[in-house]
């Protein structure tokens, strides 16, 4: 038997129960972990709720970004040796001592990361880090020398968005908080703005008049359609969620007139959590970027960070922590 948090029913996230359950099953294709940290964050909220994209089949643990230790894997799994440290995208399942993923899934952390306190970081690797970069790369095709505007620059997704960027040579434009802000200079923003004030005119003055090329939204509501009029002559804005407000709603007429695109950018499709789940046609190209970011992060060019770390039993206070947005990085619990 194994402790985990369970999810009977849709619920607020405060209602789920620790309990005692057997440990999942080894599937094909499946790598057993012995989980030291999970990360906790927004979506998990959502998707207790039954209010998330993707349902998992009830009953069922949440969390789906762990940091752990290999105990064992399928015969048919290409996954690294017993007692080898990595991190670990999951379809849920995390919030608890042991977890099972695809071998597609688990990436070894390198020597220089897999010891100490550094390690626990790698829980926002299997998904922040790439939401941001793949966002920025993949559909932003950002480019040395280009100014970002990164929306709520100081959670998870979009303080990676700030590393992704710098690490690429771009400059950047950090929208957060007060309370954040000498983070967003360290962390080498050239420009941060308080989410507080209107932003258009600063964006503006910034860029030298021109706008920014790309603006990562992770936001929405009035953020969404004020980034829109920040963007410069064939700009992108790339909504990634609606943490801030609303669903936006774009009048196309915008898009013409200003000569300017709107994409979105859903992780999850890579990692298999879509209709038709293609994760393992996707997985060639979701290692490469695991492996870029790992490089970047080895090289200090990235600096992912545990605000706390709490045991297990003390997740709703964890999620707590999630909802003030004070944390700077990452908040997890470790089974």
């Amino acid at each position: 038997m194994m402790r985990a948090i369970v999810c009977e029913s849709w619920r607020d996230f405060d209602a789920l129960e620790m309990k005692e359950i057997p440990p999942p099953p080894l599937r094909p294709g499946g790598v057993r972990l012995r989980v030291e940290a999970v990360g906790v964050s927004f979506a998990q909220q959502l998707v207790v709720a039954g209010k998330y994209q993707r349902r998992p089949p009830l009953p069922f643990v949440p969390g789906t970004e762990v940091v752990g230790t290999v105990l064992e894997a399928a015969p048919d799994a290409v996954a690294p040796p017993p007692g080898t440290r990595v991190f670990a995208a999951l379809d849920w399942g995390g919030m608890a001592e042991e977890a099972v993923a695809d071998d597609i899934h688990v990436v070894p952390l390198p020597a220089t990361l897999a010891d100490g306190p550094q390690a626990a970081a790698a829980v926002a690797m299997p998904i922040s880090y790439p939401t941001a970069a793949s966002a920025l790369l993949w559909r932003g095709r950002l480019e040395p020398g280009q100014w970002v505007l990164v929306q709520g620059a100081g959670g998870g997704v979009g303080l990676a968005a700030l590393e992704v960027a710098r690490a690429v040579g771009a400059r950047v434009i950090a929208r957060a908080g007060a309370a954040k802000h000498p983070m967003l200079h360290a962390r080498g923003a050239d420009v941060v703005l308080d989410s507080a004030a209107p932003f258009r005119e600063a964006t503006r003055a910034a860029t030298g008049g021109e706008g920014v090329a790309l603006v990562l939204d992770t936001l929405g509501g009035e953020a969404f359609d004020e980034g829109l009029r920040c963007l410069a002559d064939g700009g992108t804005l790339l909504t990634l969620g609606y943490a801030g407000g609303a669903i936006p709603q774009l009048g196309v007429n915008l898009l013409l007139l200003k000569n300017i695109g709107v994409a979105g950018l859903n992780w999850g499709t890579y990692l298999g959590w879509s209709p038709g789940d293609n994760r393992r046609a996707h997985a060639p190209r979701v290692r490469a970027l695991w492996e870029q970011l790992m490089a970047w992060w080895a090289a200090g060019q990235l600096r992912p960070e545990v605000h706390a770390a709490l045991p297990l039993e003390r997740f709703r206070e964890a999620m707590a922590m999630v909802r003030d947005r004070q944390a700077v990085g990452r908040v997890v619990l470790t089974p």
